[in-house]
């Protein structure tokens, strides 16, 4: 049997074949990735989890129901408010920011480094570098309304 006559007569049929059974099986593959995306989201999706709908809003579960879809989850997105979503419209969850600085840890910071300022003016601190410590005395004795120059 020649090769170059059977490949000739059933080249294409057997390429045809390759290429479906390729198609089948990324198919399947891609379908089994997706299932296991929306399991794990099912899983995070609890009362009081941040999500993100897919309207661009962000919110915090309060009812949610993962083995009934078909049920509308409620999700509080003031204080307060609280709206009817299609379990499906919750796109993801969202996981705590790390590094996430709070207004109250900003304020407590911003006098912690006022308090640092204020005894370098006075000579408290001393152990510091002299660059450090200069930069610092600039600061506390410069006039608040002073402009920057352009």
């Amino acid at each position: 049997m020649d090769f170059t006559a059977f490949f000739s007569n059933y080249g294409l049929i057997i390429l045809l074949v390759l290429l479906l059974v390729f198609m089948f099986w990324s198919s399947r593959r891609r379908m089994q990735k997706q299932k296991a995306e929306q399991e794990a989201k099912a899983r995070q999706t609890v009362p009081g989890a941040e999500v993100l709908l897919q309207g661009g809003l962000y919110g915090t579960v309060v009812a949610y129901d993962a083995d009934n879809l078909d049920q509308p989850a409620v999700v509080e997105i003031a204080p307060g408010v609280e709206i009817k979503v299609h379990s499906q419209a919750i796109l993801r969850v969202v996981e705590p920011t790390t590094g996430f600085v709070t207004e109250d840890d900003f304020i407590e910071a911003e006098e912690s480094h006022d308090e640092y300022v204020a005894g370098v003016a006075n000579g408290d601190i001393t152990s510091i570098s002299d660059d450090h410590a200069r930069a610092a005395a600039d600061e506390a004795t410069e006039p608040e309304n002073k402009k920057p120059e352009a």
